[in-house]
């Protein structure tokens, strides 16, 4: 049986929903995609200057190790013209991985992500293909989770197409 694991895409630069499309299809070269949430609309963080974001969550299974996970993403981000410069500054893509099974890793990659709990963009569409999923440090589900997210938060995140699921 292999791990659930759930990755979030991210597109502030150019062609955002084809950026998230191309991001999958890299993501499927190295993995099966379970699932895929909607496209959601969402203020930047961080750095308030740039251009909205455009956010979804998949769910993945792959053999690879974490680390490996992660380091292949890095690559499919860089493939995809991701230049990394300023923290939070805007990008053509972000693949974060946030959960991978029940694992807890603070090294290398930090696992679950460690602000993921924090942002409606972010549990929203996780809740809308896994909300029964347990966060393994919190011990709550993932809709408890985002029932708990203050409701400004909430009202940032603008549904765009549901046309992915």
């Amino acid at each position: 049986m292999s791990e659930r694991i759930f990755v979030s895409l991210g597109s502030n630069l150019g062609d955002r929903e084809n950026n998230l499309s191309k991001a999958r299809e890299e993501i499927q070269k190295i993995a099966k995609i379970i699932g895929v949430s909607s496209v959601y609309e969402t203020e930047p963080v961080g750095y308030k200057e740039q251009t909205k974001f455009y956010n979804q969550v998949i769910e993945i299974q792959t053999s690879l190790a974490p680390e490996i996970l992660l380091e292949k993403c890095l690559e499919i981000e860089t493939r995809l013209g991701r230049v990394r410069t300023i923290k939070n500054r805007s990008r053509c893509i972000d693949i974060d991985i946030l959960l991978y099974g029940d694992k807890i890793i603070k090294q290398h990659i930090i696992l679950p992500h460690p602000r993921m709990t924090e942002r409606a963009f972010v549990l929203i569409p996780f809740a809308e293909i896994a909300k029964e999923i347990v966060h393994p440090e919190k011990k709550q589900t993932i809709a408890l989770l985002l029932e708990q997210l203050a409701k400004e938060k909430l009202s940032e995140v603008i549904l765009i197409s549901n046309k992915h699921k």
